[in-house]
């Protein structure tokens, strides 16, 4: 159930907590009506949710919020990484196109995906300059700067989820759990 994937993998971007989340899904039967039918929901809240890549049967799925997203790529240290890893748009379809296209077509994983997570930006640099070594802390990224805030919010984003999990465990609705977008 595609619903409880985006439960147990992305509760902090559906609580407005986090910029977005990424998991992997298995594509059954009835996953492409079930994916367009939450999808619509979704984005009646403000959420987005696209599949980056498809491969042997799964789907990368990415669920974010599109108004964050683009206050992201209109950062200066931001669009100078993304430059430097070929991307040519900042707009957010513009930048996803460039992501999946970089998806599909690297063997390794492309680290500023880190940006589109809302991870912080000296956190993704820290990523790349030290080969994902010599970190200070390791949660749902690793930490390069700012040590005592990225903690603070791995324990928020487990809070979250045990919470939303337990809500929904009850007989909550996707829809009810995920909070509306910040009005323009």
């Amino acid at each position: 159930m595609l619903d409880r994937a985006i439960i147990d993998h992305a509760s902090p971007t559906l609580a407005r907590l986090k910029l977005g989340n990424l998991f992997n899904h298995t594509m059954g039967q009835d996953f492409p009506v079930e994916f367009a039918a939450l999808r619509g929901l979704l984005r009646d809240r403000g959420v987005t949710m696209t599949i980056l890549k498809v491969c042997k049967g799964k789907a990368l799925i990415y669920l974010y919020r599109a108004q964050e997203l683009e206050k992201a790529l209109a950062c200066d240290g931001v669009r100078r990484l993304l430059r430097v890893c070929g991307y040519d748009r900042y707009d957010v379809d513009g930048a996803l196109d460039t992501l999946k296209a970089r998806l599909n077509n690297l063997d390794a994983f492309p680290h500023e995906i880190g940006i589109f997570l809302g991870y912080p930006l000296e956190d993704v640099l820290g990523f790349i300059e030290n080969g994902g070594k010599n970190c200070l802390s390791c949660g749902c990224w690793k930490v390069y700067s700012n040590e005592c805030e990225a903690l603070k919010a791995f324990e928020r984003y487990e809070k979250c989820k045990a919470v939303y999990q337990r809500l929904f465990a009850s007989g909550c609705p996707l829809t009810r759990l995920t909070v509306a977008a910040r009005p323009a």
